[in-house]
């Protein structure tokens, strides 16, 4: 019975220490510029984490969004104000254009097969850079004023190439299916 105790005990421990490790994994990242933000979540699929300081007088939210990502591939991350999943959503994409440079953009995604043309999304977008350092793309941006800062359906995305630079569709199975959720500004 002692031994039984004990190993449960240990099993509590090692996962209390795993659940911190996690929490970290954000919150230790340190960005060019000297950015800081003040919440952040690892996000369950594809390697993405978003980082955010929000300000609830303006409802707007500073965020950054990273990825680890091959240089020819691209991410995007959305607002979806009206629905959950990709239909209907108002994203930030980012990418190596044809010169080499980093290109961030919004565009609104309409459909289940959007022109990934830049547009203009139904909240305001200011400050939108990108940037590649060590094999992570991440998105800069000021979002907002936003309704509904304090439950919001995100989904987020990367893909493997770019064409005249636009990038081209994302797997459709897997973690690709199930990369959206939740939000909420004020507790995270």
């Amino acid at each position: 019975m002692a031994t039984s105790s004990r190993a449960i005990a240990l099993i509590c421990i090692l996962g209390s220490l795993f659940m911190v490790t996690s929490a970290q994994r954000c919150l230790s990242h340190t960005f060019t510029s000297n950015r800081v933000f003040s919440s952040c979540a690892d996000l369950p699929y594809l390697q993405a984490h978003l980082h955010w300081n929000y300000v609830p007088s303006t409802r707007k939210a500073e965020i950054a969004f990273r990825v680890s990502q091959a240089s020819e591939g691209w991410i995007a991350w959305a607002i979806n104000p009206t629905s959950t999943g990709m239909a209907g959503s108002q994203a930030l994409v980012a990418f190596h254009n044809s010169n080499g440079s980093m290109t961030a953009y919004p565009t609104p995604i309409t459909s289940y097969s959007p022109s990934m043309l830049p547009g203009a999304l139904s909240f305001q977008v200011s400050n939108l850079s990108a940037e590649y350092i060590e094999d992570e793309m991440t998105i800069f941006a000021i979002v907002g004023p936003l309704d509904h800062a304090t439950s919001l359906s995100h989904v987020w995305q990367a893909g493997s190439s770019v064409s005249s630079n636009i990038p081209n569709m994302h797997a459709t199975s897997g973690e690709h299916l199930q990369s959206m959720g939740k939000l909420n500004f004020l507790s995270g």
